[in-house]
């Protein structure tokens, strides 16, 4: 038995008439000679939408891909910053009657802390770094390290200029570091 075309197989079904058969045939017999009359093939035009579709769906998934690896980055650094904060943390004295006066933004904010913690802050030997809504000293290391990830985290960190000028009339006189405000 010879295989028989589609066609021909919907023919004898009877789904489709011959005359409907003989146009289809006639318009696909014209149109391929017109492709190579014109050498230019024809646009399918389900193939161009379904490719701009594919395109629009690529840029979508990159953009949200983009997106997700930021989140993940911050995320990420967000971490580091807690584990160097919770490593480095110097113990508070709530008891303490000395208070350190700083700034968070626009607010004056105020940390009870030791007489050797002041000093240690004063100094630029330690840091105020802020996380979350928590206030948490730290040592100078960590405050750099830290600042490398977030500059906002860190809200106070004295560091003294190491060298001074030869043409300053006061490098002789010391600043007093007892000043309270």
């Amino acid at each position: 038995m010879a295989k028989l075309s589609l066609q021909e197989q919907l023919l004898q079904a009877g789904l489709v008439s011959s005359a409907k058969a003989k146009t289809v045939k006639a318009d696909k017999r014209k149109e391929h000679k017109q492709q190579q009359h014109n050498a230019t093939a024809a646009v399918d035009e389900a193939k161009l939408i379904a490719q701009q579709a594919k395109a629009l769906q690529l840029e979508k998934d990159r953009l949200l891909n983009q997106q997700k690896a930021e989140q993940a980055e911050k995320k990420a650094l967000v971490a580091q910053i807690k584990q160097l904060i919770e490593e480095y943390k110097q113990p508070q004295d709530p008891e303490s009657e000395l208070t350190y006066h700083f700034t968070d933004g626009n607010l004056v904010k105020k940390l009870y802390v030791s007489a050797t913690m002041r000093d240690n802050l004063v100094s630029g030997r330690w840091a105020i770094v802020k996380f979350g809504k928590k206030y948490e000293v730290v040592s100078a290391e960590a405050a750099e390290k830290i600042r490398l990830r977030d500059t906002n985290a860190v809200l106070v960190f004295n560091q003294i200029p190491q060298q001074t000028s030869e043409d300053d009339p006061y490098a002789a006189y010391q600043i007093p570091d007892d000043l309270l405000w």
